[in-house]
């Protein structure tokens, strides 16, 4: 129950409102193979991991031709439905206000990842911004929040905050060592984080501001 020396978070409905954009860009991918298109439920369940892990089992030997139809269908709308998620601007600068050192590991593509954060001018609030084929594997690996913590001083472990929404995140903070963070208004489903359950959920950026603030300076920072 100590302040965080550092949060990373996940970008995709944790810090930015992504669904409508991410369904959307797979529904023009499986045009293009003749496939049955997904509702938004099907997306939301169906969507966590990075290409190059899910892609090989969705689309067999024409993985690297889906991947890369994904891509511009992806590139050709995802700036035009880019909406930061409420109160994330806030949040981002209040707690880097207190000190804390904020990163991103998503598995959205790091070129896409970094370009986003531009946009929304919150490339000057991130040490690194890690996406998809950054490091040497994607979330839930570990290796992503090694890169994301690079030159910070920092090493993974209990003074590190993972925040994201989905189980895979919390699967990365386990993984990682860190403090699993679930941030988003819905509640978890029955069984749904059984595997690898948050510390915290909070329904809200306001909630993790607030709650940063309640809690102690660890001694060792002191």
């Amino acid at each position: 129950m100590t302040k965080p020396r550092a949060i990373v978070f996940d970008w995709d409905n944790t810090l930015v409102d992504s669904w409508v954009c991410i369904q959307e860009s797979y529904n023009m991918t499986f045009r293009h193979f003749g496939m049955p298109e997904w509702s938004m439920d099907e997306t939301q369940a169906n969507v966590a991991a990075s290409l190059r892990d899910s892609f090989p089992q969705m689309f067999g030997d024409r993985w690297l031709e889906a991947k890369d139809v994904f891509s511009k269908s992806f590139e050709s709308i995802h700036l035009a439905h880019l909406r930061p998620l409420p109160g994330a601007t806030e949040m981002l600068e209040a707690l880097k206000a207190q000190g804390i050192y904020l990163g991103v590991v998503s598995n959205k593509r790091g070129g896409f990842l970094r370009k986003e954060a531009a946009v929304l001018g919150w490339d000057r609030l991130f040490g690194a911004l890690v996406g998809a084929n950054d490091a040497e594997a994607d979330k839930p690996a570990p290796a992503p929040v090694r890169l994301a913590l690079n030159g910070s001083g920092i090493e993974p472990g209990v003074a590190v905050w993972f925040a994201g929404d989905s189980p895979i995140d919390m699967h990365c903070a386990v993984n990682s060592g860190c403090v699993p963070v679930l941030l988003r208004s819905e509640p978890p489903r029955p069984g749904e984080f059984d595997a690898h359950p948050p510390v915290y959920h909070l329904e809200n950026c306001a909630s993790m501001v607030t709650l940063v603030r309640t809690l102690e300076v660890p001694i060792s920072t002191i």
